[in-house]
């Protein structure tokens, strides 16, 4: 089956399996430890069996890496899938309007499609290696904004310890937390955010997998802190901080950050 048109599927399925448990404190409910090492929530478990099931009937990979169950074999002949199944998770149990299923393949240890649904608002990103990145089908690319001073970015610091990234802070023109990495990665794609930076170190591959593409395939620069190459183990238990741009302000945040 066509990647996106699965992805379509399962987003559609989550997003009506989870609309009752949106803002209550059944979905709120603790089910057990993910492999991630977070609380896995009853809204969490039910978005993530329904994409197991459909990849396991539908075979569209070898492997399944999630942030709930970990690494399990799924059946297909070849590929990884990256899924978090509802990012944001606080978001949507606080009835924040902003989470989403985050959905990435890759062959070779590399990224080659990915999608990103914003399950509250209806918004589907998407991007397939080499071909450009989409909102809603429609071709994005990232701001042109050149100056840090008219930038608006979502910066993460340390827990307990912004002072990592306050001259950042204090320079750029809007500081937004968005409380979605997936969807913040998107926002920098489609020039909604000049940036996302995240400096906690807890960023997982399946976070980021399917935003990273979505952003630099619509020109966006995506590195490590120091700005080199950034590479994510298949393991959600690793996490790793990360800088994303439009690619213009990428050299400026990166000695700030220094």
């Amino acid at each position: 089956m066509e990647f996106l048109a699965a992805c379509e599927e399962m987003a559609e399925q989550v997003g009506t399996a989870i609309a009752d448990l949106v803002d209550t404190e059944d979905g709120d409910q603790f089910i057990r430890m993910g492999a991630d090492g977070t609380p896995t929530k009853k809204i969490d478990q039910i978005a993530e069996d329904l994409v197991v099931e459909y990849l396991t009937t539908h075979r569209l990979c070898k492997t399944l890496i999630s942030e709930e169950c970990g690494k399990m074999d799924i059946g297909g002949e070849k590929g990884t899938i990256f899924l978090d199944p509802v990012d944001g998770t606080y978001n949507a149990l606080s009835g924040i309007p902003f989470y989403a299923i985050s959905i990435a393949y890759a062959e070779g240890g590399v990224v080659r499609k990915g999608f990103v649904r914003d399950l509250a608002n209806d918004e589907t990103f998407s991007a397939e290696l080499g071909k450009g990145a989409f909102h809603n089908g429609e071709p994005v690319t990232t701001s042109s904004t050149s100056l840090l001073e008219a930038s608006a970015m979502s910066i993460y610091g340390r827990k307990f310890d912004p002072a990592n990234v306050m001259d950042l802070g204090r320079t750029v023109r809007r500081w937004r937390l968005l409380g979605a990495s997936a969807l913040e990665l998107c926002y920098t794609g489609c020039g909604r955010l000049d940036g996302f930076i995240d400096l906690r170190g807890t960023l997982r591959v399946t976070d980021a997998a399917a935003g990273i593409l979505i952003c630099t395939e619509a020109g966006g620069t995506v590195t490590d802190r120091d700005g080199l190459p950034l590479h994510f183990p298949d393991e959600v238990t690793i996490g790793r901080c990360l800088v994303a741009t439009n690619g213009v302000l990428h050299p400026k945040v990166i000695e700030y950050l220094r």
